[in-house]
């Protein structure tokens, strides 16, 4: 089994704290501040598990550097104060970065007991499917 290392725990920590306030910078009407914060602790987060020599080749693969510039545009969109538009862009450029690991994600969550349930409607399922890219399920 994997044991994640005490750099890696915190990364783990980072992640989940940025992703929080990411959530609630959403849900507070797209909070600039809450937003800035989410995505600093986002990325170190990030820095953390994987370390920042394997991020940086990460986000500035030649084949990746269009995703990276909407990504990073989007995070100084927001900082500049245009909080709706510089989310869309940073998720354009999230979804971008991260599609070569959607199917990986999208199949465990379909491991879980409660998520995989959800995940087996038919809209849902279809929606996963075209997402992680795989059409060779069908709908039975």
């Amino acid at each position: 089994m994997f044991q994640p290392t005490e750099g890696q725990k915190i990364g783990i920590g980072l992640v989940g704290f940025g992703l929080f306030f990411l959530f609630l910078g959403v849900i507070l009407l797209f909070d600039k501040g809450l937003l800035a914060i989410g995505n600093c602790l986002f990325l170190s987060g990030i820095a953390f598990i994987v370390g920042i020599n394997r991020t940086w080749r990460f986000f500035f693969q030649r084949e990746k550097l269009r995703a990276s510039l909407f990504f990073f545009g989007g995070i100084f969109i927001v900082l500049l104060g245009w909080p709706i538009v510089g989310m869309l862009v940073e998720l354009y450029g999230f979804f971008l970065l991260f599609k070569g690991f959607f199917p990986f994600v999208i199949e465990f969550l379909r491991r879980i007991p409660g998520v995989g349930l959800i995940l087996s409607i038919p809209f849902i399922s279809r929606f996963c499917d075209n997402l992680s890219g795989d059409t060779r399920r069908s709908i039975v």
